[in-house]
């Protein structure tokens, strides 16, 4: 009989022989592997594009609290703006052909509500630039209009310099509109050197081949040393595509 022979053999011996029949019976297995498609995306750049250098994300606790308190005062401000009027007036009181007033300038921190720009952005020679005038009461835009044509063979006009209010922010980063529908006038008070000066009004629309209409009205200035007052209806603003 086998038996007895199996039972002499080692312990080691006995398992070297039987395991070699048992791994016969079992399919054999190779390890699974995925490919990580990002790593391959990240590790991928074409011919002569630079590497990005990014720099690793570094969290500032203090002013991520701050970040947070700013924005629940605006929307704090937001909510409670709605019931109360100018100067802390209740709407009740708040009576027609009051004014409004959107933008003024009382210190440096009021040029943060502007972008200046010019055709120097695209290759053009006018220069723009905003600053406080000597008692911080109101803004000096000054500059240089040149009216050069770049020499790139397809532009056939140049020269202008531009003035534009930013997009209020509400809490977290929202965007924040003007409601001027209870208004029929636009009242500006300005001192120019007696050239012409475009003023436009963009509107938020839901279509996206009318993000380019604009209401435009040509200011005319006088050129002296005094302050001009000038009020615009609403129905004179022309409506046009840029």
């Amino acid at each position: 009989m086998s038996l007895p022979k199996l039972a002499r053999l080692p312990s080691a011996r006995l398992l070297t022989s039987v395991l070699p029949h048992h791994q016969l019976l079992l399919p054999p297995l190779t390890p699974l592997t995925i490919p990580c498609r990002t790593k391959i995306q990240k590790d991928y750049r074409r011919p002569g594009q630079p590497r990005e250098n990014k720099k690793p994300l570094n969290f500032n606790f203090s002013k991520g609290i701050e970040g947070i308190k700013k924005h629940f005062t605006l929307m704090k401000d937001e909510f409670f703006g709605r019931w109360v009027g100018p100067e802390g007036k209740p709407l009740s009181e708040h009576l027609l052909e009051q004014n409004l007033v959107i933008w003024e300038f009382r210190g440096p921190e009021s040029l943060e509500q502007w972008t200046v720009s010019s055709d120097q952005e695209i290759g053009g020679q006018s220069e723009a630039h905003l600053k406080m005038s000597r008692n911080d009461n109101t803004c000096f835009l000054h500059g240089k209009l040149s009216s050069t044509v770049p020499r790139d063979g397809e532009t056939r006009f140049s020269g202008y310099c531009n003035m534009r209010s930013k997009i209020p922010k509400a809490s977290f980063d929202r965007k924040k509109h003007y409601d001027w529908s209870s208004f029929n006038t636009l009242h500006l008070r300005v001192r120019g050197d007696g050239r012409p000066w475009m003023i436009n009004i963009s509107t938020e629309t839901y279509f996206s081949h009318q993000k380019d209409d604009i209401y435009t009205y040509f200011l005319y200035t006088r050129g002296g040393p005094y302050w001009q007052e000038v009020k615009v209806m609403s129905h004179i603003f022309s409506f046009r595509k840029t």
